[in-house]
């Protein structure tokens, strides 16, 4: 534990001109006496750290001093590439591995380019989750992310409606969809992929036998091809529906994208009010009715029958609510 503070506190200072014992302090996530106690142990195993005494001073290294730790190791790597989105980075447990990974390339940099790291993350941030929503990171995320970095089967329960089921995967890749998070694995008696949330994991163990990764999956291929799946299966019903020319534009905001394209896509001419009838495949009728009333009096449920008096009902309560003094 000592050593690799040491190697980082070394390459912190290679990266800057000089830090101050609070600031090596604070990325060290030590004491300041630690911090002074590190630089007298690099001192006498020959690393020349140097302290500039008063209000303004701190540690630096003399003479141009250049450490040679900065290659990288693999998992530093594949972290540093991730690097972008560091809320996953933590809950995956690989915060501390991109840390290092980006100082070895800070260190590595000309002085004129060490600051690339904090100038860019100035200018962009990714946040994954939706709006309104909570985040939670699913207990199991790090055991499931060690076995996909690593090829390593595990035996995995997880719930399916009312019940346990287990199975043995081979977890070949991590999604993070709108903050939740999926793994992407094969499984191992049945050579199938299949998707899962991991947030539904009870129990995860990973087993000593590592596995051959199919020389063609393409993870990002695989998961779009599952979620236009994902998105046709649950559009299990159709509804009927007249809609405004602002309707028309409005319609991809409410209702499932993909279903909106379709639905438009085989729609006929306006009518003579600029009126399109249109058949949306919907995933119920329920969900039809919360989606549409986003829409207004731009919208007309012409079928099935029984929406069409939901919505007449509810637009007699609305004016009975806005027809009160």
């Amino acid at each position: 534990m000592r050593a690799a503070r040491l190697i980082k506190m070394v390459l912190l200072l290679q990266s800057r001109p000089s830090m101050t014992a609070a600031e090596l302090a604070s990325e060290l996530e030590v004491s300041e006496r630690t911090v002074t106690r590190d630089a007298q142990a690099l001192s006498e195993a020959g690393v020349p750290v140097y302290a500039d005494r008063g209000r303004i001073g701190g540690y630096r290294l003399v003479g141009g001093y250049r450490t040679r730790l900065t290659g990288l190791a693999r998992g530093e790597a594949e972290a540093l590439f991730l690097s972008g989105v560091p809320g996953a980075l933590r809950e995956m447990g690989l915060e501390d591995t991109a840390s290092a990974a980006r100082l070895k390339v800070s260190a590595a940099l000309l002085p004129s380019l060490r600051d690339a790291s904090r100038t860019a993350a100035q200018r962009f941030h990714l946040d994954a989750p939706n709006w309104f929503r909570e985040p939670t990171t699913p207990e199991l995320l790090p055991a499931v992310a060690d076995a996909v970095w690593d090829d390593r089967r595990i035996t995995a329960r997880y719930r399916r409606g009312e019940d346990e089921v287990e199975r043995e995967l081979e977890p070949y890749g991590l999604v993070l969809k709108a903050g939740v998070w999926y793994l992407c694995a094969r499984v191992a008696e049945r050579g199938a992929f299949r998707v899962y949330r991991i947030d539904r994991f009870t129990v995860v163990e990973a087993g000593g036998e590592r596995f051959d990764r199919a020389a063609d999956f393409e993870l990002p291929a695989f998961w779009e091809e599952r979620a236009e799946q994902f998105s046709r299966s649950i559009l299990r019903a159709e509804v009927v529906v007249r809609l405004s020319a602002e309707g028309v534009r409005r319609l991809p905001h409410v209702v499932d994208p993909p279903a909106a394209r379709e639905a438009l896509g085989r729609a006929g001419e306006p009518d003579g009010g600029g009126w399109v009838r249109v058949t949306l495949p919907v995933e119920s009728e329920e969900v039809a009715f919360t989606q549409l009333t986003a829409l207004g009096a731009e919208v007309e449920v012409l079928e099935p029958g029984g929406l069409r008096e939901r919505f007449a009902a509810e637009a007699a309560r609305l004016a009975e609510v806005y027809g009160r003094r």
